[in-house]
């Protein structure tokens, strides 16, 4: 494996897989690595040659009241995993080398932004597209993997690769849970043993709406209000929503198309979020 921190040496160490066709699969990540990210980067073993995982803690997806100066982070770590799991390169530029002196260049995502989490993190699309967009043209990938615990991002990405011709294939990989039903997420190491255990409210909600819609429940207002039932716990929920899968616009009465039920809450000071797919 090797550990690559500069845009040069990365194309560099990749010239030798694209002179030989191999498919180079991309992982991109903000770090403190969890079995959520693992399966990422399983799924891109599984579908490409070379797999590049990324590790940058990216300033520009922050609002100025967020966790940038305190994202868990924990490199060495990182790297011991991303050893064990047989990634190629670990890409793990700085600020200075994603976003130089001088730099004024964003993408500016549309529609699929604003809901959700675009509602109550002004910029933060703008700055994931930006990065994302940045770091695919570092990589170059056929091929790159998110989780679908952040359902909006991956819409957002899908779309920008699509509006702007990037030749990348862009793959979900499903949300990966703790035992007890908790999605995966750097930030539940946030969370004390209390907080824990009253954040698996959201997935018993989630889960709980999605029962009932497999069993034929196609009602939008009644499948909210039994999850909104099971978040008693938490101590505020930011935002519960049925979306359409494609659009995020409001899904409607009777449910037909594929949606997805995505919830934001707060424990304690940990913001939270998670999702389900309803089709």
């Amino acid at each position: 494996m090797q550990t690559i921190t500069t845009v040069a040496e990365l194309r560099r160490a990749l010239s030798n897989a694209r002179r030989a066709s191999k498919r180079i699969g991309f992982v991109p990540t903000m770090g403190y690595l969890h079995d959520g990210h693992l399966a990422l980067v399983e799924a891109s073993r599984a579908q490409s040659d070379v797999t590049v995982l990324s590790i940058f803690v990216n300033p520009t997806q922050f609002g100025p009241n967020e966790d940038l100066s305190t994202y868990p982070r924990d490199f060495t770590r990182d790297e011991r995993l991303c050893r064990d799991a047989d990634v190629a390169i670990v890409f793990a530029p700085d600020a200075g080398e994603v976003y130089p002196p001088q730099f004024e260049t964003f993408v500016e995502p549309g529609d699929l932004a604003k809901p959700l989490c675009g509602a109550f993190r002004p910029g933060h699309f703008r700055g994931v597209a930006t990065v994302v967009c940045k770091l695919f043209n570092m990589v170059q990938p056929d091929v790159a993997f998110f989780g679908q615990k952040d359902f909006q991002q991956c819409a957002v990405v899908r779309h920008m690769a699509r509006d702007l011709d990037l030749p990348i294939a862009i793959v979900t990989v499903p949300t990966v849970r703790e035992a007890d039903g908790l999605a995966m997420s750097s930030r539940n190491r946030y969370l004390s043993e209390e907080e824990r255990r009253r954040a698996r409210a959201i997935s018993r909600g989630l889960f709980a709406a999605a029962d009932k819609c497999r069993s034929g429940e196609r009602d939008v207002e009644k499948l909210l209000a039994i999850a909104k039932g099971h978040l008693n716990e938490i101590d505020r929920l930011q935002y519960l929503e049925l979306v359409d899968y494609d659009t995020l616009k409001a899904a409607e009465s009777p449910l037909l198309r594929p949606a997805a039920l995505c919830a934001a809450a707060y424990v304690g000071s940990t913001r939270l979020i998670d999702n389900v797919i309803l089709a």
